[in-house]
């Protein structure tokens, strides 16, 4: 389940995401649970003997693809039926589930997004889960979107991550042997690409870069996880905290290791160069992999998270799923509780990273992702990713949008790193 922000181009990653998100949400259903008894990790707070119970769920992905999943659950608790409705994502099921709440007609359980959680938390729309015994299976990083005021709202089982992409023939012509641990390295080895006439680094810059992403990300992990909500409250600024990042990345525009004709690239372009073998590095997401191995098959590639200014700080971009919610009107508790506690099971959550090779990040089974995903799997698991247009508290489109027209024209060349992080500040500051 990914959030509907970032990768590969603006519109292509967030109709990407949204697809993935849903893909994750059916097929971790897919699997039996492990005990068809008791309300904890991998069982149900109902018994095949109960009294025959009807939940609904209202999804993003069609009937098509649910209705095995229906019957798989309907199997192994004969007792609940599950009422399918569906709306395509993510616009017209957010404004659908909307209809459904204000007209007390909503269902059960339904799909809790980045675009939605605000709403459905302030206005009281949705279950706490938070004492809820298969929620301690759940990662930590995985509950804080969906968490106000110390309680959980909504439940995701995995997360997704993106980072450095790299060509292992390529790098390896320049003596690299390993992940680089800081900024400077990192200059250093697309100095040495370059001097080797091999086009060093190529980022798209339809929305903000994965590169400035996770270096930002660098800078709210120092600061405790607190950075967004001291710009947001007025106790910090963009110009306090992005200035540094972008300096960093407006470096590799000026040593011409990232070119500025990137500004009008495409993510899909950029991958096109990256699989052609045209360029050494690129800036991409775990989703990645199986279209590069289809494409050329013989390129050996690997992911390496963004180095930071500090030797050793590294990181990732990235962000949790979308989760599963319990309507917090349900006349149908227990039988809900069963549907997430079915979703978040072993059995399930195994089922679902062998058919997507997704990243799950449930405590009791470590998935098996493609080899090139392997560190960047690590981080994402551990919480080390950070993606701004999910941590910022409002106004995300607008923000983004701005965000994105001011980075095209520092890689342009017509404003600095400093004129960027001022004009966030400045639009910030308009949208009240």
């Amino acid at each position: 389940m990914m959030l509907s922000y970032q990768l590969p181009t603006r519109r292509g990653r967030l109709a990407a995401i949204a697809t993935a998100g849903a893909l994750a949400v059916s097929l971790a259903a897919c699997s039996s649970p492990s005990s068809d008894a008791g309300a904890t990790s991998g069982g149900s707070t109902t018994s095949d003997s109960a009294k025959p119970t009807t939940v609904s769920f209202l999804s993003w992905e069609n009937e098509e693809t649910m209705r095995p999943i229906i019957d798989a659950f309907e199997a192994a608790h004969p007792n609940i039926t599950v009422e399918f409705s569906w709306a395509p994502p993510v616009a017209e099921y957010i404004q659908t589930l909307q209809t459904r709440l204000s007209a007390g007609t909503a269902a059960d359980v339904f799909i809790i997004t980045a675009e939605n959680r605000t709403d459905l938390m302030d206005s009281g729309l949705v279950t706490d889960l938070s004492d809820q015994p298969f929620m301690s299976n759940i990662a930590d990083a995985a509950k804080v979107p969906y968490t106000q005021d110390g309680k959980v709202y909504g439940m995701a089982i995995s997360s997704w991550g993106g980072g450095i992409l790299y060509n292992e023939d390529l790098l390896s012509q320049v003596g690299f042997t390993g992940p680089v641990q800081s900024w400077a390295e990192f200059m250093d080895l697309c100095q040495k690409l370059k001097d080797a006439g091999i086009a060093p680094f190529l980022e798209a810059i339809d929305s903000v870069p994965v590169t400035l992403d996770a270096l930002v990300g660098g800078v709210n992990a120092s600061m405790g996880g607190t950075m967004d909500a001291a710009i947001f409250s007025g106790a910090s600024s963009f110009a306090d905290t992005w200035t540094a990042p972008l300096t960093l990345f407006q470096e590799l525009v000026d040593k011409g290791y990232l070119d500025r004709s990137a500004a009008a690239l495409s993510g899909d372009q950029v991958m096109q160069e990256f699989e052609a073998g045209r360029v050494a590095m690129i800036s991409t997401g775990s989703w990645t992999p199986g279209g590069i191995h289809t494409a050329a098959p013989d390129l050996r590639f690997k992911f390496m998270a963004v180095p930071g200014a500090t030797t050793g700080d590294t990181y990732w971009v990235g962000a949790v799923s979308p989760g599963l919610a319990i309507n917090a009107k349900t006349t149908h508790l227990d039988a809900a509780l069963t549907f997430l506690d079915f979703i978040q099971s072993k059995t399930a959550v195994e089922m679902y990273n062998k058919e997507t090779g997704s990243i799950t990040t449930t405590k009791d089974f470590t998935p098996v992702v493609d080899a090139s995903l392997s560190d960047l799997a690590d981080g994402v698991r551990a919480g080390d990713f950070y993606l701004p247009m999910s941590s910022w508290e409002r106004d995300q489109d607008a923000l983004l949008t701005e965000a994105t027209a001011l980075i095209q024209q520092l890689v342009q060349g017509s404003i600095s790193a400093a004129d960027v992080a001022a004009g966030m500040d400045k639009k910030l500051a308009s949208l009240g």
